[in-house]
């Protein structure tokens, strides 16, 4: 495998990417987008290591910091304003691997969301899209959503040591009731991302997957804003955001996969 490290150009600021390529490669590449602040690397080098795994099973991987995030230059645009970076990337990736036809790109987070609202006008064949990103800003909700809350107290019911607890006076009564108020109560995501992302969808025209680990906050939040018996969704047992578990690690990779494997419609 070979790794190439390269510069290009986004509205007058110079770029990072990375290119992960092995010789025999095929004419179908990722393109990762990172989400948040997160440099191309990933977390502990967790995206690097994915894309010189996928770059070994023969598909070209290219990952990129955004303006002013990680070696590149510029002012962050944040996510909701990444969409000529994403088109900057996605032309630097076929400049300098010739041989790629498709292109299908993953984002975890406001990446997928950044991918929801901008792909459809630019030249990408498909899309993976984990755990999207449904608050209209950068910061991370303080309250819990009422999915996450059920779930914690559906396991403390079935955990047969907290149920001693209940019944020997162990539980603060009050902070149960406050906990059942909020499981019982159905906050969606605002309404205006959330339908700028499903017009984004709606108007691309390749394959989407979208993937969800079933016990992470981003993931519930998005499926209390989203038609939940969506086809395209995939959920694993997880609560890694960022699939970091042995298991959601590898269900990643074969999902990865499955997806540089898919033909694209023929229109495109």
């Amino acid at each position: 495998m070979t790794r190439r490290h390269l510069t290009f150009v986004c509205e007058g600021a110079a770029l990072a990417g990375t290119l992960d390529v092995v010789q025999a490669s095929g004419s179908v590449g990722l393109l990762l987008v990172s989400g948040g602040n997160e440099l191309r690397s990933g977390a502990w080098g967790g995206q690097a290591q994915l894309a010189a795994r996928l770059a070994d099973a023969g598909f070209p991987v290219f990952r990129y910091d955004r303006r002013g995030v990680g070696d590149s230059e510029g002012e962050n645009p944040t996510f909701r304003h990444s969409g000529q970076d994403i088109a900057a990337a996605v032309a630097a990736f076929r400049a300098n691997a010739p041989h790629v036809r498709q292109v299908v790109a993953f984002g975890n987070c406001d990446a997928a969301a950044a991918l929801m609202l901008f792909a459809h006008g630019l030249a990408i064949d498909g899309l993976v899209l984990a755990n999207p990103w449904t608050i209209d800003g950068e910061e991370a909700p303080q309250a819990m959503p009422a999915a996450a809350i059920r779930s914690r107290y559906l396991a403390k019911l079935t955990n047969p040591r907290e149920v001693w607890r209940l019944l020997t006076g162990g539980v603060n009564l009050a902070k149960l009731a406050k906990g059942l108020r909020g499981a019982a109560t159905t906050k969606t995501a605002p309404a205006g991302l959330v339908a700028e992302m499903r017009a984004g969808l709606t108007a691309f025209n390749g394959p989407a997957t979208i993937l969800l680990a079933n016990g992470d906050r981003t993931a519930q939040m998005f499926e209390a804003a989203w038609d939940r018996s969506d086809p395209r969704i995939q959920r694993v047992d997880s609560a890694s955001h960022s699939f970091s578990d042995d298991k959601a690690r590898e269900w990643l990779f074969a999902r990865l996969i499955d997806a540089l494997k898919q033909k694209p419609p023929a229109s495109l």
